[in-house]
């Protein structure tokens, strides 16, 4: 796992989640939750990269992704919630998405949803059902 100090909690943590922090344990413990999460998630650009993807254009096309969001996800520059389910549902309907990454999206949602990345029960849950939901409707993110 991850060592993470207290000066990496302040990039990693909101304004609002480092005020109601009492405890300096569980600071670090939320911190180093969510260096977890960072590094399955620089795992899937990894992936990308040893699957001969080097370039953006090349990486946001196996993703189905834009650019600009395949460069906020791989440059580790995305919201402190980590990947959405709309996100991780238009990647897994990518038909150029490698077997590697396919494989390290599974395991990043094996991983959220078992709470390993410092969410609470009913966010955990929440992002199940729209996942589902967005799988359920071919990837497209509408549930209508």
């Amino acid at each position: 796992m991850t060592k993470v100090t207290l000066m990496d909690v302040s990039k990693i943590l909101s304004n609002g989640q480092r005020k109601h922090a009492y405890n300096a344990n569980a600071v670090l413990r939320a911190a180093s939750l969510r260096a977890r999460q960072f590094a399955k998630i620089r795992q899937v650009g990894d992936a990308l990269f040893d699957a001969g993807y080097i370039s953006l254009d090349e990486q946001a096309k196996a993703l189905g992704l834009s650019r600009s969001t395949t460069w906020t996800i791989l440059r580790a520059n995305h919201k402190n919630s980590g990947l959405s389910a709309g996100i991780i549902s238009r990647m897994l309907s990518a038909p150029d998405l490698p077997a590697p990454v396919r494989l390290k999206l599974y395991e990043y949602v094996e991983e959220k949803n078992a709470g390993l990345y410092g969410d609470d029960r009913i966010r955990v849950r929440k992002f199940a059902a729209r996942l589902s939901a967005t799988l359920d409707d071919g990837g497209r993110g509408d549930s209508s």
